[in-house]
């Protein structure tokens, strides 16, 4: 598949793994699937083979020998485990600059290494609660969508981190429908799917049983899915979130909407606890995420599995090939 164009990967926290998985998933892909890094090349393991470029297409001519570093200077060296306060403003720079690059036309998506929120508030006063809020406001975009996919499943959670006591009161039919809607738009622009069919979980077991375990079902869920199929949507439920994840069933839709974050990435943690991949659909640009945090209880050990990173570095390309194809 041609490749006009790489992927920019954020440098995430210095402190964090990102660094190593980011050597790690270039060893393995190289010039098969070329990207570049952006983040001080000083937080590079020692030793690490690394090409500084001046502009995101050199890493086409520099990936087969090293990884291409899109340089962005820290303030201070990285202590694997121990965050910084001074770099939390860099790291918010490095995102935000990747976005700049993606929406200038030089990088095919964005891929973000794992942030520490709690890291940037206290460093930086970082005002969203994480990666998505923040894409969503340098987008413009009021709405956006996570969806967590491997090769055999993609989930979208509606509500997400949020009390399981709040999902009830949070659980809107617009937030629904808009989580729908923007869920099939995804799915047949970034990923090629035509006439994409979605499978909507109940909120409460068995689906409320017709009233019996709960009315959400039946008030909110019901009228919802009626009102998209009307319009021509493949949506079917509301179905019982426990037998909707079983091969014959996953072989039946594109996507699982889901009404909580357990509901969603249970089985899909389950089925591919290292490749699976954050995605976040609404965004006038792709972006794609390893599944997991800053992990610094192993950072600067060497042990980092990289895999959802690669997964997530594929799958960014995939869904630019996609795109461009329209």
């Amino acid at each position: 598949m041609p490749r006009t164009l790489p992927v920019a990967l954020t440098c995430g926290e210095p402190a964090g793994i990102g660094p190593e998985i980011a050597v790690k998933a270039w060893e393995h892909l190289r010039a098969r699937l070329p990207f570049f890094w952006i983040g001080d090349p000083a937080h590079l393991p020692q030793g690490a083979p690394h090409q500084l470029i001046d502009a995101p297409e050199d890493a086409f001519s520099v990936a087969g020998h090293a990884l291409p570093v899109l340089a962005h200077p820290f303030p201070a060296a990285a202590v694997p485990g121990t965050p910084t306060p001074q770099n939390a403003a860099a790291v918010i720079e490095v995102i935000a600059r990747a976005v700049q690059l993606v929406g200038r036309g030089q990088a095919a998506a964005v891929c973000t290494a794992p942030i520490s929120k709690k890291a940037l508030k206290d460093g930086a006063g970082f005002a969203h609660p994480g990666h998505t809020e923040y894409l969503a406001h340098l987008a413009g975009v009021d709405r956006v969508v996570m969806m967590l996919a491997c090769p055999d499943l993609r989930v979208v959670p509606v509500t997400i981190h949020v009390a399981l006591s709040e999902v009830p009161r949070l659980l809107t039919a617009e937030l629904l429908s808009d989580t729908i809607r923007i869920t099939h738009a995804a799915l047949e622009r970034d990923f090629g799917i035509e006439g994409p069919r979605m499978a909507v979980a109940g909120l409460n077991p068995h689906a409320g049983e017709g009233g019996a375990m709960g009315f959400e079902e039946i008030d909110r869920i019901a009228p919802v899915i009626a009102a998209l199929r009307a319009e021509g949507y493949a949506v079917s439920g509301p179905l019982p979130a426990d037998t909707m994840f079983h091969p014959a069933a996953r072989a039946k839709y594109d996507a699982a909407i889901c009404m909580y974050h357990d509901q969603a990435l249970i089985p899909i943690k389950t089925l591919d606890f290292a490749g699976g991949v954050n995605i976040t659909l609404g965004l006038p640009f792709i972006r794609t995420s390893p599944d997991h945090g800053t992990a610094f209880d192993i950072a600067g050990t060497g042990v980092a599995d990289p895999s959802s990173l690669i997964a997530a570095l594929r799958m960014a390309t995939d869904m630019a090939a996609a795109r461009a194809s329209e």
